[in-house]
């Protein structure tokens, strides 16, 4: 069988796009199960990189065994079914990936890199196979084996930036991650069939049937267990997003691997009972209460601007949400709305270093669960948001933390207190899983709100003085985390890990 070089060379750019892109679509397809943080990202990498060794291994010996077209294209049909099937058996194995490694206690780092390993290292080692099998295939006399291999693998790796840019700045975001895979899968699998002198239509099934795959319908990613209903999904810019209906109409937003909310609504209703309403009543623990100006740092769909616009009218709401979609579901199913309340879609900190406003509050509630972005847990952050603080202003810092653990708000607190002053760092034990520290440029923030609160309305103000009472010094002995270093990833898995034993 004779070797067509314009069929290979498109079938190595196709497999190269094709490799990228699936890391790309897998990480993503890892996010609603273990978030999309740097250690998911780690493990995919890490996965696909020993894929790729192992199958530029084996690549070499299957070439030399069989160094025809024919053998090749075999190799990527096989892969292309592979990763069409990804996306379908993704949801039942990874659901039972995270059962196992909360009852073995191995949380993300082990759970992710399992889910990642046994969905797509097959496929990958077979990909990987492509690009020496393709120049065993091209090599015809020892003094062309540099530039041949050269060029097939400068072709690889175009193919590769391609398929990177394709899948995160096109695919995903428009067709979802099920339909990147199988377009991927699709398009690998049409060119390997490019390369055979015969059989191509019984071998065309296999792409005619991946595209068949593309027009079935989505449908939810993740069932919402018990009576609960998913009234709204999507895999946005960022993250993968839902929001939950309960029967009794109350509705909440998950991000990512959905084990914590991130605004909840009831209609009529503004008090939670839950981390939010501390974070309201310690705005009023400042130098002006009510304060004049709030800026919340992840603002998600809204609960606490919603709260500040109703209790609050008069007070200016800058509320920053990197993920534009959460604004807008916030403000279609979470009643987000506020008579003084500005919207920004930006990231949390560079918004900040841009901004030119000062502010009696600003509150940091950002998280893509469990872990804050470590560029707001840092001495640098804090001295940007000391420098956009009004005189009697402070500062929020919601710090969710798994049961039992202080680790990550002993960091938090020892950062803060390098700007802040050494007793100018409080704590509200608010939750279990969620403290409040606050950084005051004003003195004695438990008696300013428990001052304020007898003349608030009833629900809030038995709210504020439950708030006042356990408002006290934050704890010490923590790191003071920098823009260089700053390990909360890896502070988080260990404190889980911890716990858990």
């Amino acid at each position: 069988m004779t070797t067509r070089p314009r069929a290979l060379k498109l079938l190595v750019f196709t497999v190269g796009a094709g490799t990228l892109g699936s890391e790309i679509a897998a990480a993503r397809l890892l996010a609603p199960w273990f978030g999309a943080s740097t250690i998911v990202w780690a493990n995919t990498i890490a996965i696909v990189l020993v894929a790729l060794s192992i199958g530029y291994a084996l690549g070499g010996r299957f070439a030399d065994r069989d160094p025809r077209p024919v053998g090749l294209a075999r190799i990527v049909l096989v892969a292309s079914a592979l990763l069409a099937v990804v996306p379908f058996v993704s949801g039942p194995f990874l659901r039972q990936a995270v059962k196992a490694v909360d009852q073995l206690s191995a949380a993300t780092f082990l759970g992710s890199l399992l889910g990642v390993g046994v969905l797509i290292a097959v496929p990958l080692v077979l990909l990987g196979m492509v690009s020496p099998y393709a120049v065993r295939l091209s090599v015809d006399s020892v003094e062309d084996a540099g530039r041949t291999t050269g060029r097939l693998y400068a072709i690889s790796t175009v193919g590769s930036l391609f398929g990177t840019f394709l899948a995160a700045l096109l695919l995903i975001p428009v067709v979802g991650t099920r339909r990147t895979f199988l377009l991927f899968a699709a398009a690998m699998a049409l060119a390997a069939v490019a390369n055979l002198d015969t059989r191509r239509w019984t071998a065309a099934v296999v792409p005619a049937a991946i595209l068949g795959l593309v027009a079935l319908p989505t449908g939810t990613l993740k069932g919402a267990g018990g009576d609960a209903t998913v009234v709204w999904e999507r895999e946005t810019e960022y993250q993968y997003a839902r929001v939950v209906e309960e029967p009794d109409g109350e509705r909440t937003l998950e991000l990512n691997e959905g084990h914590a909310v991130h605004s909840v609504y009831r209609a009529g209703e503004y008090l939670t009972g839950n981390y939010w309403d501390e974070m309201l009543v310690l705005a009023l623990a400042g130098g002006h209460a009510p304060p004049r100006s709030v800026a919340i740092l992840g603002n998600a769909a809204g609960t606490t601007a919603r709260a500040l616009g109703h209790y609050f009218p008069g007070t200016r709401v800058d509320a920053v949400e990197i993920d534009s979609e959460l604004t807008d579901v916030g403000r279609r199913l979470f009643g987000m709305t506020g008579p003084n309340l500005h919207t920004h879609t930006a990231d949390a900190r560079p918004w900040l270093e841009a901004s030119t406003r000062k502010y009696d509050v600003i509150m940091v509630d950002a998280y893509r669960q469990p872990y804050i972005p470590f560029y707001l847990a840092t001495r640098e952050f804090f001295a940007l948001v000391r420098d956009h603080l009004e005189p009697g202003g402070l500062v929020v810092i919601n710090v969710g933390h798994p049961e039992g653990s202080d680790a990550l708000e002993k960091v938090l607190a020892a950062t803060m207190r390098a700007e802040f002053g050494a007793d100018a760092v409080w704590r509200d034990p608010a939750e279990d899983t969620n403290t409040m520290l606050v950084g005051a440029t004003a003195t004695d923030p438990a008696g300013r709100l428990g001052a304020v609160a007898p003349r608030l309305e009833p629900d809030l103000a038995e709210t504020a003085a439950a708030t006042a009472a356990r408002i006290g010094p934050a704890l010490r002995g923590g790191r003071v985390y920098t823009d260089d270093v700053a390990p909360v990833e890896w502070l988080v898995d260990t404190s889980l890990a911890e716990v858990a034993e």
